[in-house]
């Protein structure tokens, strides 16, 4: 059963910028925001701007450049044009992102959909939701870099693939894998021994280096 357009869970969507690359990912609720049914479109710099309100223009380009440029963590309200020609004010929420060893390599974040919509409890019930389905997500990641050996954005790629390729919500995707690989997986014993010796041991490896991050 399609979700029900009026849940918050629909209003909410993430998004992933890598500087790099020059590269935008979005999930389906933001492509959606947009206009765009999944996987319809790539999005693109110059795509996410020509869709901010022209009355906006001006200070999009300095979020914009933040997100693109200098990667900083940011928050901003305004107003989006849909392909269609509506409007939507939208909350976008955008922190750093990193790779396996702490380098900023973009920007990721969420976008929250306030059209029409009564703002006391409903962001931070939005905000709630993103959170849970990125947590989700991140289980699943784990997963997928456990099984294979990949990094944490290859099994984020994997799962965008094979989201947009079934057709299936990035969440929902994510949820049946940890169900599948956490229920169905049978771990060999001498490698659970194994596992439980490193569980066991892993504060005898932690070096005076890793210090840096104990604040998380």
């Amino acid at each position: 059963m399609p979700d029900d357009p009026t849940t918050v869970g629909n209003r909410v969507g993430a998004f992933r910028y890598f500087r790099a690359q020059d590269r935008w990912e979005w999930s389906d609720a933001v492509a959606e925001m947009h206009g765009y049914p999944p996987g319809q479109v790539q999005p693109t710099t110059a795509l996410v701007m020509s869709h901010k309100h022209p009355d906006d223009a001006a200070s999009v380009a300095l979020l914009i450049e933040t997100v693109t440029g200098q990667g900083r963590p940011f928050s901003s309200r305004h107003r989006i044009i849909d392909k269609n020609g509506d409007v939507h004010l939208v909350l976008v929420i955008g922190e750093r992102m990193r790779d396996d060893n702490g380098d900023v390599i973009g920007t990721q974040g969420l976008y929250v959909d306030l059209s029409n919509v009564d703002e006391t409890g409903t962001v931070d019930a939005a905000i709630a939701d993103f959170t849970e389905h990125r947590a989700i997500i991140e289980q699943a990641k784990g997963v997928l870099m456990l099984t294979y050996g990949i990094s944490a954005e290859r099994a984020f790629d994997i799962l965008v693939w094979r989201s947009q390729d079934s057709n299936t919500k990035l969440r929902r995707l994510a949820r049946q894998v940890v169900d599948d690989f956490t229920t169905t997986l049978q771990v060999p014993t001498g490698l659970r021994e194994r596992a439980d010796h490193l569980l066991l041991t892993a504060h005898q490896r932690i070096t005076p280096m890793d210090s840096r991050s104990d604040a998380c």
